[in-house]
């Protein structure tokens, strides 16, 4: 995946005004899955958007410690489940997975293999195409090339009284 790498500025101390600004940026919750061989791999996320039409495109933020990369890098496909409303007990489940982080929970395999909750308000599967890193997130843009959605299901929306965590 071709990268580009954009040079920060040195920050100065950041202002509590700016961390709770930042903070009432809504945002969804998100269920983002692979495949690495027979195991399903997963993290939670906030920072998901649609960012274009055609090809339609998402953009998702992933700190840049996180296995997820590693994968994408690969050209891993990946899914993004968007939680719904009804689905704020997955949270703790899907914050710090486990192995076993869809035991009991019904599943869609994708074409790509990876796990879509069969219960989301919508899923998407992605082929990752491009990131750019900044700071402590790397943002990666990501072809959709299959997805669903529950017509009756509202999508769970976040914010945060912080804007400098999660």
């Amino acid at each position: 995946m071709p990268q580009t790498d954009i040079p920060s500025p040195k920050q100065p101390e950041t202002a509590p005004t700016i961390a709770a600004a930042l903070g009432r940026i809504p945002s969804g919750l998100f269920v983002v899955a692979w495949r690495e061989g027979d195991a399903d791999r997963c993290m939670l996320a906030s920072w998901v958007m649609q960012a274009g039409f055609a090809p339609p495109v998402v953009s998702i933020a992933v700190a840049a410690s996180r296995d997820l990369l590693t994968a994408l890098d690969r050209g891993t496909p990946f899914v993004v489940s968007v939680l719904g409303e009804s689905q704020r007990s997955l949270l703790a489940r899907f914050g710090k997975p486990a192995a076993n982080a869809f035991d009991g929970l019904t599943v869609h395999r994708t074409t790509g293999g990876s796990a879509a909750l069969a219960d989301a308000a919508a899923w998407m599967e992605c082929r990752p195409v491009t990131r750019a890193a900044h700071g402590d997130h790397v943002v990666v843009l990501a072809e959709v090339v299959s997805a669903a959605a529950a017509d009756s299901l509202q999508p769970l929306v976040h914010v945060r009284k912080n804007g400098l965590r999660y």
